[in-house]
């Protein structure tokens, strides 16, 4: 519950409303070869009473050194002693395991009621159509106390993935398996694309595996594993997962070998990289009420391509790419403000002057600090001066001035101090 929490930025209000996932719920069942009382497992259940009904979660740690500091921390400013609690009245809770041998317990139920055969269960699909007459009586059979089967009051089965549902996996932008494989090869130096052939064979691959979404790993790694010890030893800086790579892993690794700059793969790599750009470009575009309404702002396309560049670049997921960019947005509105505090003179800064900000951080993974430090020490004694030449306090600040801040305002303070001239040789004539 804490954790949640946290994961709204402390916003209470939100977590309240939040949802719990619990995975591998199965494990807390109590065993049936034990004689007497499964009191640790029995114990876990009976403690998650409390928060699944409704129960206030006091959200300071007794023993965590942070939460006595912070809470030090706010008697020093308010002189008062906050207790911070979360009310889980509303919170979503969700818990999901594998439940092996559920199915037996379901088939000797539905044997003794008449329905059903005795046969033993074989295949998937079977155990699958067990599961799906699942009742409370039999999750209590299986181990889980009646008040807390109680709090659970929605049963679902999960299908099988298919082939197709592995495909889109591995097709999600977002996918972390494809995501670290690129940048397991990236540190190295090497870029890699994966073709869709590549991605439905390893789809097929995991799919024998018969272990859901988990072979996806598996096959990968399987496939890549003997590029990953050997390319990092040549000259090779991009590569191409091709379905014939998938296929015989060997014998493609020895033809790249021979031929490390095939020109046909280098083409074939460039199209790709295109694809993706472009795919990316337009999920993000799909998502734009998503990203206004979680961050209050529309990203404009040279941003996008920012995102984009950056999301290849490292390997990171959108969701993180972005905001990396909110936060130099964020950064340069409250140099703004700070600015206007400091001297008094207002700075507005172009959208370009934004975009070129925003390039300047990422490259220099993250440091908007020190790019604003930079940035204030040179405007603060240039836009000083020609406020006091010309009592101007408002500016817009372009690309220019934040590509070279010193040449920009140099020029500008010798172009007042040449109308300044000119203006009095005016007025002695």
């Amino acid at each position: 519950v804490r954790d949640l929490v946290y994961e709204a930025n402390g916003d209470i209000d939100l977590a309240q409303y939040g949802i719990i996932y619990v995975d591998e719920i199965d494990k807390i069942a109590s065993s049936n070869n034990l004689i007497g009382p499964d009191v640790s497992r029995t114990g876990v259940q009976r403690a998650l009473l409390k928060p699944m009904e409704e129960t206030e979660v006091d959200l300071k740690v007794p023993h965590d050194p942070i939460s006595q500091l912070e809470a030090i921390e706010h008697y020093r400013k308010t002189g008062k002693r906050e207790k911070r609690t979360i009310n889980t009245k509303n919170i979503l809770f969700i818990m999901s395991g594998a439940f092996n041998g559920l199915e037996e317990i379901v088939k000797r139920r539905l044997n003794r009621e008449g329905i059903g055969f005795g046969a033993e269960i074989r295949s998937q699909d079977e155990r699958a159509d067990y599961l799906k007459q699942v009742k409370a009586e039999d999750l209590i059979a299986y181990g889980f106390e009646s008040e807390f089967i109680g709090r659970l009051p929605v049963a679902t089965v999960f299908e099988r993935l298919e082939i197709g549902d592995l495909y889109a996996i591995l097709k999600n932008p977002n996918n972390p398996i494809i995501l670290g494989k690129k940048k397991d090869f990236k540190s190295y130096g090497i870029d890699i694309q994966f073709e869709d052939g590549a991605l439905y064979e390893l789809a097929v691959k995991a799919y024998e595996e018969k272990t859901g979404a988990r072979g996806l790993v598996s096959a990968v790694e399987k496939v890549l594993i003997k590029y990953e010890k050997r390319l990092p030893s040549t000259d090779i800086q991009k590569f191409v997962v091709t379905q014939a790579v998938v296929e015989d892993p060997g014998r493609e690794l020895e033809r790249l070998l021979q031929d490390p700059s095939d020109s046909e793969m280098l083409k074939k790599f460039e199209g790709l990289l295109a694809g993706e750009k472009m795919a990316l470009k337009e999920s993000i575009l799909q998502r734009e009420a998503e990203f206004k309404k979680r961050y209050g702002i529309v990203f404009r396309e040279g941003r996008i391509d920012l995102i984009v560049d950056r999301m290849i670049e490292k390997g990171f997921d959108v969701n993180t790419v972005s905001e990396e960019v909110v936060e130099i947005q964020r950064q340069v509105e409250e140099f703004e403000k700070d600015f206007q505090r400091r001297t008094g003179i207002d700075l507005e800064f172009s959208e370009e002057a934004i975009h070129r900000i925003t390039e300047i951080v990422l490259n220099e993974e993250g440091k908007g600090t020190a790019v604003f430090a930079r940035l204030s020490k040179d405007y603060e004694y240039g836009f000083e001066l020609i406020r006091d030449k010309t009592g101007q306090r408002e500016f817009i600040v372009t690309k220019e001035t934040v590509d070279d801040p010193e040449g920009y305002l140099n020029r500008m303070i010798r172009e007042i101090y040449k109308r300044q001239s000119d203006q009095r040789l005016e007025d002695k004539e």
